[in-house]
């Protein structure tokens, strides 16, 4: 009993010695932590249209996976994943790697198929749940959300549109769990256990209706299709506030499988890339005139011919000539060279001053991911050709948004509007909602009531006749732009445009149309702007907007 005494007590200062040394003595050589840290996914935030039916939203799909090793007639199982999910018994089969322990067989599969799956007890497979992105409208207002992709890290992330705008506001932050445990990585019970709870992204709600997106893309598809153009684009804003009331592009894509689509169909065209906008240009110069007090729109104008500038020789866009006209029929008829003069009137230093008070050459700030800037020369490298080209919109880039931006200074009462799709944000803290932004004036009210008549009287004499709303007045312009390449135009490639807004005395909407490439009719007049009055007598009924007159 002595001997087993003293064994006990030798044994205990062994080990009473030994923890000394490592927990005291030797703690750094010998500690570890057992703590582990994961990832509490935050949910994403809804994209909602203005009346709050969904555009964007999440919902649970599913990871189907393999444990190869635990599988024994393998051909027998791939043939019955293959009949629920249809991606290919080769597929499969390739998947399913007997080399690994685990693999991924396909992803998203819907609950239905999971259930399916599920019910035949097939051993080695199983399932992970994972919300995914969901766009209920599929590619109605494609370019205007985006889409959510992966990162190189597999992370969720927004590209283009709102998605990439407003990633950050939609993403929200993720939580962490930080936990101890044992060597089985089970939770130690008497452990330190901390966990932040995640935030949940922030609802956006767009300017837009989707109502209105639907009669724009509809009308958009069937122009496309009847022009055989190459693509096609409409923006409808209110001049007023600027916030946009409805934007589609073609081609466009479905948000849901983006992967199926190259990355050139995801460019934003009335945001992303430069055109020369043509005639659709030439209010914004004539504007400029009458604000400076060298033109009237009663002052008469001699057009006798086409006129010679340093060598160059600019004709109308039909090398026809009128003689004696005042300023507003240069509107009427579209004149190169009636704009020339009115350029001329101008002068070099004014017309480059109201070409950057317009906004042209910079960003307009709206609140969607990929904007372009535009540009032209600085005036220091303008020629005498580029004061009388830049008149009628030759040889300077703008992009839609800044065209429907200074189209509608001109119309609102002079005031240059920042453009805006993000009507409210809502989270935790309640709802905010984002005001109008001016961000300079441009024109006098007396100067935008002149040009609002003018352009009423520019579409009531053009030369093409419209299918025009009875009881509507409408104003707006034209626009035929020629492609360059190479440093040469390209007269058999066009694009053809038109601006307008209604009703002219208090504007409810402002709309560019722009049709690229058109191949029945090459002219605006023929193409954009039937387009443009086949949208507005819709929306016209759509916001029971009573006649002006």
């Amino acid at each position: 009993m002595r001997l087993l005494f003293y064994f006990f007590i030798l044994s205990l200062a062994v080990i009473v010695v030994r923890l000394f040394l490592i927990q005291i003595l030797f703690a750094s050589t010998y500690s570890a932590d057992y703590t582990t840290t994961e990832k509490i996914a935050a949910e994403r935030g809804k994209v909602l249209d203005r009346h709050r039916d969904p555009l964007a939203i999440n919902q649970t799909k599913y990871l189907l996976y393999a444990k190869p090793q635990e599988i024994k007639n393998k051909d027998d199982i791939v043939s019955k994943i293959d009949e629920n999910l249809h991606i290919g018994e080769a597929t499969i089969s390739a998947r399913i790697n007997e080399t690994k322990d685990w693999t991924v067989v396909a992803t998203n599969v819907e609950k239905e198929n999971k259930e399916k799956l599920e019910s035949l007890s097939i051993p080695g497979i199983g399932f992970d749940p994972q919300r995914e992105r969901f766009y209920p409208e599929a590619s109605l207002a494609a370019h205007l959300i985006g889409f959510v992709g992966k990162d190189e890290k597999g992370e969720q992330i927004g590209y283009f549109g709102v998605e990439g705008y407003y990633d950050r506001d939609l993403a929200g932050l993720s939580g962490v769990l930080k936990s101890e445990r044992d060597l089985f990585d089970r939770p130690i019970f008497s452990g330190d256990q901390e966990k932040v709870a995640a935030q949940d992204g922030r609802t956006v709600v767009l300017t837009i209706d989707k109502a209105v997106q639907l009669i724009i893309k509809k009308n958009l598809e069937e122009a496309v299709e009847q022009y055989k153009a190459k693509a096609g684009c409409v923006i409808a804003v209110n001049p007023k506030t600027m916030e946009i009331l409805g934007l589609s592009c073609l081609p466009d894509f479905d948000a849901s499988e983006y992967y199926d689509y190259s990355e050139d169909v995801f460019v934003n065209w009335t945001i992303s890339s430069g055109y020369e906008p043509g005639s659709t240009f030439k209010p914004m110069v004539m504007a400029a005139a009458i604000e400076e007090n060298v033109l009237k729109p009663t002052d008469d104008f001699n057009e006798s011919g086409p006129v010679e500038f340093s060598g160059y020789t600019i004709r109308n866009w039909n090398d026809k000539y009128e003689g004696k006209m005042d300023i507003t029929r240069i509107l009427e008829k579209s004149s190169n060279v009636g704009m020339t003069y009115v350029g001329s009137k101008l002068g070099k230093k004014k017309l480059y001053e109201y070409i950057t008070k317009y906004g042209f050459g910079d960003y307009t700030n709206i609140d969607l991911q990929g904007e372009a800037r535009g540009e032209f020369r600085p005036i220091e490298s303008w020629y005498q050709i580029d004061t009388a080209t830049h008149s009628f919109g030759q040889g300077i880039s703008v992009t839609g948004i800044q065209l429907v931006r200074a189209f509608s200074a001109v119309v609102n009462g002079g005031y240059l509007m920042r453009p805006y799709v993000v009507k409210e944000v809502i989270d935790e803290t309640g709802t905010k909602e984002r005001e109008p932004q001016v961000q300079r004036r441009v024109l006098s009210e007396r100067t935008s009531a002149i040009m609002r008549k003018m352009l009423v009287s520019t579409v009531a004499h053009a030369e093409a006749k419209w299918d025009i709303p009875k009881g509507f007045t409408f104003g707006g312009k034209t626009g035929t732009a020629q492609i360059a390449l190479g440093g040469k135009y390209d007269t058999s490639k066009t694009i053809a445009s038109f601006i307008g807004f209604a009703p002219a005395d208090d504007p409810a909407f402002l709309m560019l149309v722009v049709i690229r490439e058109p191949e029945v009719s090459s002219w605006g007049s023929e193409t954009a702007a039937p387009l443009f009055f086949k949208i507005a007598k819709e929306l016209l009924v759509y916001y029971n907007i009573p006649p002006d007159r």
